[in-house]
């Protein structure tokens, strides 16, 4: 059993550690809220921007269907028919201490990579993030080309959303891919992720039934300057650079709530490692006390 200097050590220790934790988890509260500020105002425009593209969508194929023809769409939006070569860029973070955050998104990319794999497709795998590349190289798996620090710095800028947009770009042109796709961490809440692999390169938005008259309110219909295709270009460039900004703050929110419930834990376990050790420590110290006191009484009997 420890002796009380032992005891009263590991109590310190635990101390100036816990000081430490602490510190850690109001460093990632604080960047975390600043993220998820700007996520809520990020949302609001990305939907709008989605709804204007499949206004116009939806006004394209209305007049395919009409007259016949058949419009040459944007290349980002254009689905393969048979995509043979994948790209898939892989979000993780450049440091630990955020529990299963990074183990997870390795998971997630492994798990994607034996899909395509099985399906006979050819992977190209790219880490931003350096414990998600050492997770994946851990698992064995042989696709990674290269492995870069994560793309955000401190607080996530427009500027890195566009050169990490370009970045992907020479990727898939340099590896001739059909598809492009990034592995992530989506934020839903401080408590709750979800692991996704999201296409980016051609972007997939889907038409559905209840899209079919967004374009129209009651007998009016919209009207478009430029021209359709002209203003369908410009509206999916915009996507593209917003779509990325998104998935970007995305990963960096869920990276700092990660951190802040893994650190929120640490304080826990070390508050009650000092209570059981504080308890161990007074149950010895009272121990030898009474020890010390029945030495001398007996030793009073005695005399």
């Amino acid at each position: 059993m420890a002796g009380l200097k032992e005891l009263r050590t590991r109590i310190e220790s635990i101390k100036s550690t816990l000081k430490i934790t602490s510190a850690m988890k109001m460093v990632a509260a604080s960047k975390f809220r600043r993220a998820q500020l700007t996520l809520e105002k990020s949302e609001l425009f990305q939907h709008m921007l989605i709804k204007q593209i499949k206004n116009v969508l939806c006004d394209i194929k209305n007049e395919e269907i009409e007259k016949g023809v058949s419009f040459i769409l944007p290349q980002t939006l254009v689905q393969p028919r048979n995509p043979k070569t994948y790209v898939l860029f892989v979000l993780s973070s450049d440091r630990g201490l955020c529990g299963s955050y990074n183990s997870q998104i390795a998971k997630e990319a492994r798990r994607r990579i034996e899909e395509l794999k099985d399906q006979g497709k050819n992977v190209f795998v790219y880490c931003y993030g350096k414990k998600g590349s050492v997770a994946l190289k851990r698992m064995g798996i042989s696709e990674i080309q290269e492995t870069y620090p994560n793309v955000i710095k401190k607080h996530l800028t427009y500027e890195e959303a566009l050169s990490f947009l370009h970045d992907v770009w020479v990727k898939k042109e340099k590896n001739h891919a059909d598809v492009c796709e990034i592995v992530y961490s989506d934020f839903l809440s401080g408590l709750t992720r979800t692991l996704v692999s999201k296409q980016v390169f051609p972007y997939d938005i889907e038409l559905s039934d209840e899209d079919t008259q967004v374009n129209r309110v009651g007998d009016a219909f919209y009207g478009y300057l430029p021209d359709k295709l002209e203003l369908l270009k410009k509206l999916s460039n915009i996507y593209m650079r917003t779509a990325m900004f998104e998935i970007l703050i995305n990963s960096q929110a869920s990276e700092h709530a990660a951190r802040m419930t893994s650190m929120d834990n640490a304080n826990r376990n070390a508050k009650d490692m000092i209570s059981s050790l504080t308890f161990k420590y007074n149950t010895l110290r009272q121990s030898a006390i009474t020890t010390e006191l029945t030495e001398i009484v007996a030793g009073a009997e005695a005399m």
